[in-house]
């Protein structure tokens, strides 16, 4: 039988779940109900309130005396999260459905992050027409924009909930029939691609597949560099092809697609083997050019489309991001390599391009040659422009020969 979790703040939105609860059971699912709200309702759920703050460390009779609306959304956020990735755990699931506004979203958003890559995960909200990163993070979530608030049921709340009800039931119909299916054998591996390096890219990913792995391929937008390092560091990944490093630069420099901080760090940290270029260290990203802030005004700049504009770096700049990327790779537990175009880093960073720029990019070769300097990193030096023949190519050979090293001393 499939089960649906369905997850919510009962004190308030008593009336809507149990419409959604009944839809579900309608189209054949079993559904347990998780209260996530702060106060006493007359509506029966699998898993209590007092339950969800139990399992953050939180006692909810406490927290309803504090009157701290914030301590308490926090704490049954957390509390959510552990439900439901025991629930998860369990097998005791095969997909997530939440409705809410502003903090039922929030908590909600917090339970379905905690779910793995490919658990139905629905979320119904009035927060879902803006910036949704707080909601969705790198996860696969899916939102559904309420339309109307989610205060009572009229024809177009039901609707909608009818719409979400219907999804969930057919998508966690489908994950459970796939978990009986036989699982993948090739190892998957990831790379990182962007506009101005798809030809290295693809060379890449033709000969990884050739090579008998299961490419992922990530687009380097900050969620997607993001999404990668999630599931490197879940053990999902059995080698990182880091062809494409700009999140470091719109990190550094205040670009619209920085994927933070821990940007390749993770693979490090798991001793995943990896293979790490450069590509599109020329740029930061931006919006439209009305976007671009005021002090960067006298910078090289390139409409890339209607939406994105790029901005070159600075030789200062390019030697900061080369320190940076050799440090975070120098400090890898398992075997690492860096591959350096010495003929440009970019489809726009080439002889005759807009943004070529040599003395930039040898300040950036040179950090990456100090930074790595007396470790076990390798660094390959070619002659040749990122996206020339042959460039995606051997990054993709020199990740199979660090795996199949790093399998032979796992048989050792």
């Amino acid at each position: 039988m499939t089960t649906v979790c369905l997850l919510g703040t009962l004190d308030t939105k008593h009336e809507e779940y149990g419409w959604l609860r009944d839809r579900l059971r309608e189209a054949g699912v079993t559904v347990v109900l998780v209260d996530v709200g702060g106060y006493p309702t007359d509506v029966p759920a699998e898993v209590s309130a007092e339950e969800v703050a139990a399992a953050a460390g939180a006692d909810l009779a406490a927290l309803r005396a504090r009157r701290d609306r914030g301590a308490m959304v926090a704490a049954m956020a957390e509390g959510a999260a552990h439900t439901v990735r025991r629930l998860h755990a369990r097998g005791a699931i095969d997909g997530f459905l939440a409705l809410g506004g502003s903090s039922g979203s929030s908590i909600a958003a917090a339970a379905l992050q905690a779910l793995p890559l490919g658990f139905p995960k629905l979320l119904v909200s009035t927060m879902a027409c803006g910036d949704v990163r707080p909601y969705v993070g790198e996860t696969d979530a899916t939102l559904m924009y309420a339309v109307v608030d989610l205060a009572g049921l009229n024809s177009v709340s039901e609707q909608v909930l009818g719409n979400a009800a219907a999804a969930m039931a057919g998508m966690a119909a489908a994950y459970r029939r796939g978990r009986a299916a036989p699982p993948r054998t090739r190892p998957a591996v990831a790379l990182t691609m962007f506009g101005v390096t798809t030809p290295a890219a693809d060379e890449a990913r033709h000969t990884l597949d050739g090579l008998g792995y299961e490419t992922l391929v990530f687009h380097a937008t900050g969620s997607g560099g993001r999404a990668m390092e999630r599931l490197v560091a879940a053990g999902l990944i059995a080698g990182v092809l880091d062809l494409t490093t700009t999140e470091l630069a719109d990190e550094l420099v205040g670009g619209v697609l920085s994927a933070g901080p821990e940007r390749l760090t993770a693979a490090a940290r798991r001793g995943v083997p990896q293979v790490v270029s450069v590509g599109a260290l020329d740029m930061v990203n931006f919006g439209p050019p009305e976007t671009v802030p005021a002090r960067f005004a006298d910078r090289t700049l390139l409409r890339h489309n209607p939406t994105v504009t790029l901005m070159r770096t600075t030789a200062a700049e390019m030697a900061e991001l080369g320190r940076l990327l050799g440090a975070k790779v120098a400090a890898a537990t398992g075997p690492s390599a860096i591959q350096l175009p010495l003929r440009g880093v970019s489809a726009v960073d080439v002889a005759g391009g807009p943004f070529r720029d040599e003395a930039a990019d040898a300040a950036l070769f040179a950090a990456v040659r100090d930074a790595t300097a007396g470790t076990a990193v390798e660094v390959h030096e070619r002659d040749e422009a990122i996206n020339d023949p042959g460039f995606g190519r051997a990054m993709a050979r020199k990740l199979h020969r660090l795996i199949t090293l790093t399998e032979e001393d796992d048989r050792a």
